[in-house]
């Protein structure tokens, strides 16, 4: 059964740090592209960081650009996002999302697999 769990979320000060991971099962996760998104508090969920299959390319929202970093081990079919300098705005829920890039998706398969989120809490 196909499954990315999130964790690493947690409460922690303006300016501190947090890692999250996302574990990928029955995913060859070379063949997905992966992404974080996050939601907060009555907002519309939004996309924070891509990266490609391989890990050669990521991109960013420009509010956390410099901040957060997001990689891959594909050997351990695990995606993470190291988040720096947290701010209030920050805060949300945050979930995982991988994108298979391949042409013709199984039957029975899906194209994209989404997560159920960990709460990440910036706060003083």
């Amino acid at each position: 059964q196909v499954q990315l769990v999130e964790s690493g979320g947690g409460l922690v000060e303006p300016g501190g740090s947090l890692r999250l991971f996302c574990v990928a099962s029955a995913l060859p996760l070379n063949a997905y592209d992966m992404s974080w998104y996050r939601q907060p508090p009555g907002k519309e969920r939004e996309l924070v960081a891509w990266i490609s299959s391989g890990g050669s390319s990521t991109n960013y929202v420009d509010s956390v650009k410099g901040r957060f970093t997001i990689s891959r081990d594909n050997a351990k079919n695990t995606v993470y996002l190291q988040m720096n300098s947290l701010k209030p705005e920050d805060t949300a829920v945050y979930y995982c999302k991988a994108h298979d890039i391949r042409d013709l998706i199984l039957p029975g398969r899906e194209r994209d697999y989404w997560g159920q989120g960990t709460q990440v809490t910036v706060s003083s």
